[in-house]
């Protein structure tokens, strides 16, 4: 039996890979057309499967937003070198413009989440644990990296200017000036890690 003509093909999609399919499908489809966008059946499209296999494997619109949104956070983590656990400046957000090159869509689905949230307040809360792995990163790197306690201010900080990074590489590219305020980032790093040494 062949399919429709301008469909896609649909294609089996086992359980264990199947769901990381539809949540990297379901983040593409917010990426592209934001999250009023996300429905069974664009993620079913976008995926090549059936509508029925995505209500099999979520069960509820939100239940498909909250997945997508665990899926970012390990995506965004384990891909942006934020905390290489190295406690060396140098090394800190290493990889960062490439992340955002290998996964533009991960990123845009974040950012139309953020949008999104100031419409619909009940977004708030997977945002909010999203955000909170990420400040919890930042700090711990930090603390490895820099003599003395590190208070919530200075971390949150630094966070803000990665993800203003990002969002500018995503809008603009520009990975060369990215990578250029990664390097001034990192040095202030390393001359307040200097500091702090001195001090103590």
């Amino acid at each position: 039996m062949t399919e429709p003509a301008g469909r896609r093909p649909r294609k089996r999609v086992n359980y264990g890979t199947g769901r990381e399919a539809l949540l990297e499908a379901a983040v593409r489809v917010v990426a592209r057309g934001g999250l009023r966008r996300l429905t069974y059946r664009a993620v079913a499209e976008e995926a090549g499967v059936t509508h029925g296999l995505v209500v099999h494997h979520f069960g509820s619109r939100d239940a498909l937003i909250e997945e997508a949104v665990a899926h970012a956070i390990r995506s965004s983590l384990s891909s942006s070198a934020l905390e290489p656990g190295t406690g060396e400046a140098a090394d800190f957000s290493v990889g960062l413009t490439d992340m955002v090159e290998s996964g533009p869509d991960l990123q845009a689905f974040q950012y139309e989440l953020l949008l999104e949230s100031r419409r619909r307040p009940e977004l708030l809360a997977h945002l909010r644990s999203l955000y909170d792995e990420y400040f919890d990163a930042t700090r711990r790197e930090l603390t490895q990296m820099l003599p003395g306690p590190v208070d919530e201010g200075l971390s949150r900080m630094v966070f803000a200017t990665l993800e203003g990074l990002v969002l500018h590489q995503l809008v603009f590219g520009e990975r060369e000036v990215i990578e250029e305020a990664l390097d001034e980032l990192r040095g202030v790093l390393r001359l307040l890690a200097e500091r702090r040494g001195d001090e103590a």
